[in-house]
């Protein structure tokens, strides 16, 4: 029997996971990044864009029950492996679902993620004159 996974629960452990290899699917995200530890582990969060607070937890059970299912035998080992829910992910089958994320971890094994993201528009600081001309439109 493969061993059970251990839960992140500090910050720091999500942050850094950010770092590592990410692939993107229609229903989540996954991330994975080495750790120093001797067993893997999982981390699951979902953001308030998705929705109310009965349809992130949903969708938290289902990443949980995604992972209890498929990350002891198919997971990377020695890595932290993070789920981040996406709006689909809510409605969309957990066959397919399983079947992304084992296409995800194979990605992930072999190094091959998804380009950085870029910034969006609004993102980072307005320079100095942005700020003064919006001023001025008041």
């Amino acid at each position: 029997m493969p061993p059970a996974l251990q839960t992140i629960r500090k910050r720091r452990d999500f942050v850094a996971a950010n770092a590592g290899v990410r692939v993107a699917k229609p229903g989540f995200v996954l991330l994975t990044h080495p750790n120093a530890l001797d067993v893997s582990r999982v981390g699951v969060t979902v953001t308030k864009k998705i929705g109310n607070a009965v349809q992130r937890n949903r969708m938290k059970r289902r990443l949980r029950a995604l992972a209890r299912e498929t990350l002891p035998e198919a997971g990377l080992d020695r890595h932290d492996h993070v789920l981040i829910g996406r709006a689909g992910g809510v409605e969309r089958d957990f066959r397919q679902m399983r079947a992304e994320l084992l296409d995800a971890l194979e990605r992930a094994r072999r190094g091959r993620g998804d380009p950085p993201r870029r910034p969006g528009p609004g993102a980072g600081r307005r320079s100095a004159s942005g700020d003064a001309r919006l001023r001025s439109d008041r």
